[in-house]
């Protein structure tokens, strides 16, 4: 009997805000690789003497890294923004009463903040879960000052290649989340009117004992199957066997790898790059720190 076409990919919003909600409770103990990726991006942030009044956490999760953000700038206002409240509730363990940000639950697409109000958004490994992107980089464009800067994370088309793979063996439907390639990331904010942006690409696997695992802690993350062309009865224990047979194929000493292409980016507002005067007269302009890496990691 022949599967029906699936449908084109697309994001079912309510469905990737019921995920996360219900994931602020074990998002943590799983987010090994999102706290590396997002530790990266804030350390991204230091070549650059910025003081900021406002700074945006978009897509802020269990508010992990808004509690970084205010420790780094303590003068700053910092307001977590995400769209499930679960993972805000989350975020109350991060306040403490000398390190205190705000919590708004919120659309990335419909901000709602004042035009012209922020300094810094940084936003890590949210935007894979936002359709269309341009929609998101408008707002920030909108919502940053003229020469604010936007740093950001997000997922490239490799990750997950091999759970998209063995998956491509047991049906046609979506499974995985499709992710955007670079130079699309890049036409977007070019669309957005944000300023000299410069992106670049970083590669690691986790690996696991069994494609279980791996499963286990997607649904930790809220990494769940909220696209519109997933199946939408229960997988069959046989299914889900061919999947994990066919995962089989990608063991290497005697574990399965997951593959994650992280894209790191960064672009200033309407007014582009400040120039900052330095000593003995010269004019100095931060670095954007481009590099190209491959490394693996276990978990």
């Amino acid at each position: 009997m022949s599967l029906p076409d699936p449908k084109p990919f697309q994001l079912e919003k309510a469905g990737v805000r019921a995920a996360f909600d219900r994931a602020g409770v074990t998002y943590e103990a799983a987010a090994v690789l999102q706290l590396r990726v997002a530790e990266e991006l804030i350390g991204r942030l230091t070549p650059f003497d910025f003081h900021p009044e406002v700074i945006l956490d978009l897509g802020a999760g269990t508010g992990r890294m808004t509690a970084e953000l205010k420790r780094r700038y303590r003068r700053s206002r910092v307001i977590a923004l995400d769209l499930a409240p679960g993972m805000l509730r989350a975020a109350l363990r991060h306040q403490s009463l000398f390190r205190r940000f705000e919590r708004v639950c919120a659309e990335a697409a419909r901000l709602p903040l004042d035009a012209a109000s922020v300094d810094i958004v940084f936003s890590s490994l949210m935007l894979q879960w936002c359709e269309p992107l341009d929609e998101v980089f408008a707002e920030v464009r909108r919502v940053l000052k003229p020469q604010g800067f936007f740093a950001f994370s997000t997922f490239g088309p490799d990750t997950l290649k091999e759970l998209r793979s063995a998956w491509a063996e047991a049906d046609a439907y979506s499974h995985v989340n499709r992710f955007l390639d670079v130079h699309d990331i890049g036409d977007a904010l070019v669309r957005s009117g944000l300023q000299e942006p410069v992106l670049d690409v970083d590669r690691t696997q986790l690996t696991y004992e069994d494609g279980v695992a791996l499963m286990r802690d997607l649904k930790a993350l809220g990494a769940h199957n909220s696209t519109s062309g997933r199946p939408r009865s229960l997988i069959g224990r046989s299914r889900l066997q061919r999947v994990l047979s066919a995962y089989e194929a990608f063991r290497r000493e005697g574990r399965l790898p997951a593959t994650y292409e992280i894209v790191y980016g960064a672009a200033w507002g309407s007014a582009g790059r400040p120039t900052t005067p330095a000593a003995g007269g010269e004019v100095r302009i931060p670095p954007s720190r481009i590099r190209r890496r491959e490394r693996g990691a276990r978990s």
